[in-house]
């Protein structure tokens, strides 16, 4: 059965996973860190996407102090951003962003303005004019204060827009915004997203005469 087209007003698009695949950045940085630790890196890499450092951190070593997770938190960022190594778009990503340029849209991300520039900036992707990035936001994903910041910043009511993901952080944090979720992805399905698409390749966004957006997608 294909899958229902979902029609709003904006469009807020996660970064890591959804626009621009760093699964290999993150994986060697995350893994070092890991092994430091002591810990199984797999288990630490299961929670890691879609979240802040050091909330990460703090899932996995609830021990330690946050002084400690922030501590480590900056020196992690500093390497992912000096590392764009293997850092490539998601299919469609390109296709996408120039389809949506005139659309309202803007990236929601757990990264910083660094990391954020540095990554779009590797994966050679237009950075919207909006964004919302861990320096605008009290509270990382799965909460969903990003997304309702976005939706603000757009001008929208929450249920007016739609979230793009790929972790299971960032579908919690847009379901909890009460925003219809395209899942991006492999990850992204197991998490009950709105609908779902193996990559940006599979979406069609169509501007329409009332001003809102239809979103359709290929099976």
């Amino acid at each position: 059965m294909p899958t229902p087209s979902i029609t709003v007003r904006g469009l807020l698009l996660d970064m890591d996973g959804t626009l621009v695949n760093s699964d290999a950045v993150v994986a060697r940085i995350w893994r070092d860190w890991a092994a430091e630790q002591g810990l199984d890196p797999d288990e630490v890499l299961r929670v890691a996407h879609g979240r802040q450092g050091h909330l990460t951190m703090a899932m996995v070593l609830p021990e330690r102090s946050t002084e400690q997770n922030l501590a480590d938190n900056r020196a992690l960022l500093a390497k992912e951003t000096a590392d764009l190594e293997g850092i490539v778009p998601v299919p469609g990503a390109p296709a996408f962003l120039a389809a949506i340029e005139r659309l309202p849209h803007a990236l929601v991300t757990s990264a910083d303005r660094g990391l954020s520039t540095a990554r779009m900036d590797a994966a050679r992707l237009r950075m919207p004019e909006i964004r919302i990035t861990s320096e605008d936001v009290s509270a990382s994903k799965p909460d969903p204060e990003g997304f309702l910041k976005g939706a603000a910043e757009l001008g929208f009511l929450p249920a007016e827009c739609a979230v793009f993901e790929d972790s299971g952080a960032g579908i919690a944090a847009g379901l909890a915004a009460g925003m219809p979720v395209v899942g991006v992805g492999p990850r992204a399905a197991a998490h009950g997203p709105t609908a779902h698409v193996p990559d940006l390749e599979a979406v069609r966004a169509e501007p329409l005469q009332d001003g809102r957006v239809r979103l359709s997608f290929r099976d």
